[in-house]
């Protein structure tokens, strides 16, 4: 076995793999770049190189830098994780040329699979049914389009060396085709660094199935049974589970089979998955093989008690698989979801900052978080923005969506926008609930997700929870000056509204979304009354660590979080995050406020497309600009008829948040 190993990632896989590497016995190499300096995994890591600047592909995607890494910390072999190198052919080559085990499939199994087309090819050869598509090697974009049209829309472009939804398009109609390719060949190249594509048809309500392999070096494969993905955004996984609902044995028998023979037809060895895309009446049609560890594995861990990542380290040493096929067995129902810094109601927009508070919930044997970052980190625009994946277990899916909502509501995020409320909006969706799937369930439930999602009403106890809490902290501040003041016993650092002969009372101002609350405080002998809406109520309360508020509401008990950033409150009270915002009533907001007459970057990130020339005039919704930021393209639209006057950047200029982006004059 192996005695130190270097993990060519970052993030919560590279943590994931240290803690098996450690419980194992095995010391842990990680590599870094210059922005990830004080990192989490590279805390962890028992040694950790800086591998160059914080740009993927001048630090992360440089093999030689890693290799070179590897070779002078001594570690004796290297697990690429998942995403950056970890299909990538000439990686693994260049570990093997180099004396270094590569905890991955042998290199002509990823030469194999690692392009989409060709994976296609081979599996057409075995028998495995394909989704209709053209998968070849002619690039050339008429000829593409031709072919799109031959298929019929929609059509789906892929990235064939791709992976993560990133240079994934769905296209409906041909006049969208020369701009969705264009798109999916840049951000294919800017994250793979090869720009192929595949055509498939779209097929309609499919789920997306897959299979987890593992073979060893003395040519024995098993399957792990499946775990279904079909809860996606942006062609991105959300929710994840395992076993699949509705999965009969024989179905279950039979993908098994399928993905087994796929492995062994490439003398697969390591962890590996076949990924399907399953029809409405059951019908399963290969997709791709991805040759390395998945994301979403943990719900397999979960399901069947196993760590696949103790399993690749054995495997990659020599050693057999520790199980049979027929000693392999599912123990109930598992889920992830995943837990990112984005904006749900803003088209999943990313989002970046420091991460002010970070609470999850209590880890046990129902529920696991693996994440690679803690309180007070930055979510920079360099990599992807996931915080954490949460991940529950119980005996069955019923009981394990509890779970799943249980651990969401206990799950606080604050200093950046995050999906935690979503997730729990998709969980206790009633088309997720009765396992009615399929990878557009989110665009189908829109209504149901979205609704009031930024405008539901907040309840009368969480206005009254942030009032408590800033008369509280007030308190304590003054407490704190009077022990250092001269005179601690001064009754002028009472913060207790006392006057001669006169009573007080003071005004607390909150805004959240659109609705703004003027709260009225009186100072009662123990605690407050507070006026809302007509309405007094006697408040009392101590505020522990800082955040933590126990409130005594008119007689009810209940705790609460108030996380302070600047002039925002995040309240968490009943599962839920309400971001109030505490207004200053000396301060006047002037008119206007946004970028009149422009455009501003919603995130920092780098201009890789001007989409129209200065001068012509468009209609509202026109594609103007592209922006890649987090490894994905967002394109800007016009807010209005108008035109274009001016950009105020070329392509390849880095931009920052809020940076005006161009002119826009709205005549029409």
């Amino acid at each position: 076995m192996f005695t130190k190993i270097l993990i060519a990632n970052r993030g919560e896989i590279a943590c994931r793999v240290i803690k098996t590497a450690r419980r194992m016995g095995i010391r842990g190499v990680a590599v870094y770049s210059e922005a990830d300096a004080g990192a989490r995994h590279v805390r962890l890591a028992d040694e950790a190189v800086c591998i160059g600047p914080a740009a993927a592909r001048e630090s992360y995607l440089v093999a030689d830098r890693i290799v070179e890494a590897a070779r002078a910390t001594g570690a004796q072999a290297i697990h690429p994780g998942y995403g950056f190198l970890a299909e990538n052919e000439a990686f693994a080559q260049a570990c093997a040329a180099s004396g270094i085990a590569f905890i991955g499939p042998p290199v002509a199994a990823i030469r194999a699979m690692g392009s989409k087309s060709e994976a296609k090819k081979l599996m057409a050869a075995a028998g495995v049914p394909l989704t209709p598509g053209y998968h070849g090697d002619n690039q050339d974009a008429d000829f593409l389009r031709v072919e799109a049209d031959r298929i019929g829309y929609p059509v789906l472009i892929k990235a064939s060396a791709g992976g993560g939804g990133k240079g994934m398009r769905a296209v409906w109609k041909g006049e969208e085709f020369a701009d969705a390719l264009a798109s999916c060949k840049r951000e294919a190249a800017s994250s793979f660094g090869d720009d192929r594509v595949l055509i498939e048809k779209y097929l309609q309500r499919p789920r997306h199935i897959e299979i987890q392999v593992f073979g060893d070096t003395h040519g024995n494969v098993v399957h792990l049974f499946e775990r279904d993905c079909s809860v996606q955004r942006r062609h991105q996984k959300v929710l994840e589970e395992a076993p699949a609902p509705g999965m009969t044995a024989e179905r279950r028998a039979a993908m098994g089979r399928a993905a087994a023979e796929a492995a062994k037809a490439v003398g697969y060895v390591g962890a590996g998955t076949v990924e399907f895309i399953v029809d409405r009446d059951g019908t399963f049609y290969f997709m791709e093989m991805n040759t390395r560890l998945q994301v979403e594995h943990p719900v397999t861990e979960m399901i069947t008690g196993l760590d696949l990542v103790e399993w690749q380290l054995k495997v990659s040493a020599g050693g057999t698989l520790p199980l049979t096929q027929e000693q392999l067995a599912i123990r109930g129902h598992a889920l992830e979801a995943r837990i990112y810094a984005e904006d749900p109601d803003k088209g999943f927009l990313p989002s970046t900052g420091r991460l002010v508070h970070l609470a999850p919930p209590e880890e046990s044997l129902h529920v696991r978080v693996d994440t690679g970052v803690e309180q007070g980190d930055e979510i920079t625009p360099h990599y992807d923005p996931m915080i954490a994946k949460l991940i529950v277990w119980d005996e069955d899916r019923p009981r394990a969506l509890a779970r799943m909502l249980g651990a969401l509501a206990r799950y606080r995020v604050a200093g950046v926008a995050n999906n935690v409320d979503f997730l729990s909006r998709l969980v206790a969706c009633p088309a997720f609930a009765q396992a009615d799937l399929d990878t557009g369930l989110i665009e189908r439930e829109h209504d149901f997700l979205f609704a009031g999602a930024g405008t539901a009403s907040v309840p009368r106890e969480a206005w009254l929870a942030a009032a408590l809490a800033e008369l509280l902290r007030e308190q304590a501040a003054a407490d704190a000056a009077a022990r250092l003041g001269s005179d601690p016993r001064s009754p002028w650092h009472r913060r207790d509204g006392w006057r001669l002969n006169l009573g007080v009372s003071r005004r607390l101002t909150f805004r959240c979304g659109d609705e703004v609350r003027e709260l009225k405080v009186g100072y009662a002998d123990a605690g407050y009354r507070i006026t809302l809406d007509g309405q007094t109520t006697a408040v009392g309360g101590q505020l522990q660590a800082g955040d933590q508020l126990r409130a005594d509401l008119g007689g009810m008990r209940m705790a609460a979080t108030v996380v302070v950033a600047g002039e925002k409150r995040h309240v968490f009270l009943h599962g839920r995050c309400h971001l109030m915002v505490a207004v200053d009533p000396l301060f006047h907001a002037g008119e206007g406020g946004g970028a009149e007459g422009g455009l501003t970057a919603p995130m920092p990130g780098k201009v890789i497309a001007l989409l129209v020339e200065p001068g012509v005039k468009v209609s509202k919704g026109v594609p103007l600009i592209v922006l890649e930021a987090m490894k994905m393209e967002h394109t800007l639209v016009a807010p209005s008829a108008g035109t274009v006057t001016a950009f105020h950047y070329a392509v390849g200029e880095p931009v920052a948040d809020g940076a005006e982006l161009l002119e826009f004059d709205k005549t029409p």
